[in-house]
């Protein structure tokens, strides 16, 4: 293309540097002798000199040229006829340049050629551009991967290292506390095996966080059950022994068989009733209801105390979202994030209302029926 628009017989692309004069890609017809990859001793190019100051170099009849009839590079390569362009990155970096040479003398409209070699110039910049973003890309993609894998192994270290022992801890208090006579030693076991509790649970919340944001989600096995009014009752249960001072009303009115991961529903309600007992206010207590509504599930925790300020409605189920009077204690701010996720894996909504008035209710909404799950 270069040879047809300037009419001479040798074209090329080089790279160009202070030490090197490399060829990128080569159209010879004139025996030049220079191949694809072959090299010139920079000092001895012309487009060392274009190098330095950006500009295109042309001239048509060398030896009738009074700047080019004794340059140095005219005569070791007798040439007669010679255009170079320089490539300029977007950065504004010189690449190289695109030239055509000849023997003979040349005869071109200088400005439309110069012209057309620019787009040419600046559609191998961009080019070169795109070529280093996608290698970018590519090395961030393996830089990524490497770390999917080392967020695995992770995974799995928490998963089995420290749960294993955990459970033992859990275990061993629980067995202390049964035998135990004196009040301050079962009192002692007793914290023991609710702190190693709490702790699988903080460890139970990092590996849901983890597979749900490695693209995977929480997995959610869904099946017909008439477990989930017992899991709803044994959860109140616990979180009402944990927190004796809290009082908890409950309104369970939901069929015999719903089509749910009773135990994935379970974790749903301890996080809100978690949430609700951290915030709520202790002198007042938090209810919560399980009834159908147009063959929807719909599990409602609520509770009296502070409204959450409306700039962080929106945040609440992020990861990591914890009010500012939250104390460093309070668990890791996964809890509610947690929670959406479960929900929508059951093709479902969370939704929160909080107001100075009626207090805070977070509403969770799921079909009760193979067939939506399908279509969905």
């Amino acid at each position: 293309m270069i040879k047809q628009i300037t009419g001479m017989r040798f074209a090329a692309v080089a790279r160009v540097t202070e030490a090197k004069w490399v060829a990128c890609a080569v159209d010879d017809s004139i025996d030049f002798g220079l191949q694809t990859g072959g090299e010139l001793v920079v000092g001895d190019t012309i487009c060392d000199e274009i190098r330095v100051h950006h500009q295109p170099v042309v001239f048509q009849h060398a030896s009738e040229d009074p700047v080019y009839v004794d340059h140095h590079t005219r005569k070791l390569f007798e040439l007669e006829s010679y255009i170079s362009i320089p490539i300029i990155r977007a950065n504004g970096e010189f690449f190289g340049t695109i030239c055509a040479i000849d023997r003979v003398p040349a005869h071109f409209d200088e400005s439309t050629v110069v012209t057309k070699l620019e787009l040419f110039a600046q559609l191998i910049a961009v080019q070169l551009d795109m070529q280093e973003a996608q290698e970018k890309i590519e090395a961030a993609l393996i830089k990524e991967t490497e770390t999917g894998r080392l967020r695995e192994q992770f995974i799995a270290v928490l998963g089995h290292d420290l749960r294993s022992p955990l459970t033992a801890i859990g275990m061993s208090a629980e067995l202390l506390e049964s035998k135990l006579t004196v009040e301050r030693d079962r009192g002692l076991a007793t914290s023991i095996k609710q702190s190693s509790k709490r702790m699988s649970t903080l460890i139970e919340d990092v590996l849901d966080f983890s597979k749900a944001r490695l693209g995977s989600g929480i997995p959610v096995k869904r099946m017909v059950t008439n477990q989930l009014t017992s899991a709803i009752n044994d959860v109140v249960d616990e979180i009402a022994l944990s927190n004796p001072n809290t009082a908890i009303n409950r309104h369970i009115q939901i069929p015999e068989e719903v089509f749910c991961d009773t135990g994935r529903m379970g974790q749903l309600l301890s996080n809100l009733l978690v949430n609700a007992v951290t915030h709520g206010a202790q002198d007042s207590p938090i209810g919560v209801s399980a009834v159908m509504d147009n063959n929807e599930v719909v599990l409602c925790v609520t509770n009296q105390g502070k409204q959450i300020p409306p700039e962080l409605i929106s945040l609440l189920f992020h990861p990591f979202t914890r009010s500012e009077a939250q104390s460093s204690g309070e668990g890791l701010g996964l809890g509610l994030y947690i929670a959406a996720q479960i929900v929508a894996g059951h093709e479902g909504t969370l939704d929160v209302q909080s107001t100075a008035e009626a207090g805070t209710c977070f509403v969770a909404r799921f079909p009760n029926n193979r067939r939506a799950a399908n279509e969905a």
